[in-house]
This record gives C-alpha cells, sequence and structure tokens, in this order.
C-alpha cells in the first residue's frame, strides 16, 4: 500500500531530485521569490519551511542542520538574517501565489513562491 507516500518524484531518481530541491530552495533563499511550477512549489514550501524552523532554534545544532542540507552561503542567510524575522510566527513562513497564464511551451501552471 502506498499510504503517505505523497511526494512528486518530478521524473527524477532520488539523489537527482534531491540536488534539485536543493538547487529550488536555493534560489528561493537567494533571491526571496522565485516563480516555477505550481507542483514545484508546492514540494519546496514544506522543505524551506522546515529551514526556517531550524534557524529559528538559533543554536549550534540548526546551524549544522542548514549547512548539512543547504550551501554555505544559503544556510548563513536563513540562520543570521531570514530566521530572526520570523521568530513570533507559528509557521507559514512562505506563501505560493498562483499565476493566471499558463507557461507558453507545455501548458504547465506557473505560480510564484515567496517569502511573508
Amino acid at each position: 500500500m502506498r499510504h503517505h507516500d505523497h511526494k512528486r518524484k518530478f521524473g527524477l531518481k532520488k539523489g537527482l531530485r534531491k540536488s534539485f530541491l536543493k538547487a529550488l530552495s536555493n534560489n528561493l533563499i537567494s533571491y526571496g521569490k522565485i516563480v516555477t511550477t505550481e507542483a514545484r512549489a508546492k514540494e519546496l514550501k514544506p522543505l524551506v519551511e522546515r529551514f526556517i524552523s531550524y534557524g529559528k532554534k538559533q543554536n549550534v545544532a540548526g546551524l549544522r542542520l542548514l549547512l548539512q542540507k543547504l550551501p554555505k552561503v544559503a544556510a548563513n542567510k536563513v540562520y543570521y538574517e531570514i530566521a530572526p524575522k520570523y521568530n513570533e510566527r507559528h509557521g507559514g513562513y512562505t506563501r505560493i501565489v498562483k499565476q493566471g497564464k499558463p507557461r507558453k511551451h507545455d501548458g504547465s501552471k506557473m505560480a510564484t513562491i515567496e517569502f511573508v
């Protein structure tokens, strides 16, 4: 049975999928807002919110977890700049805004993911 097997595969094997999501989260952290497909944004949201929760703890363990899962520059940005902004907030650090028009060449639904 496949209960709770809800993750999107994106047609990639595990290692490629992991590095793909790592790159997407790095771009979101670097730029603060990215335009991507709806499915990618929905898969990225819980990942980035977990990173911010690690950073909010402001302890060495949280920083080390971020350094394991993100490039050094992005991990430091989450830990020192982004996470302290959300100290009073209990979750819901990102927002997905669906775009009106689909992508031209394949008709994929597009969305913008950004920090609240």
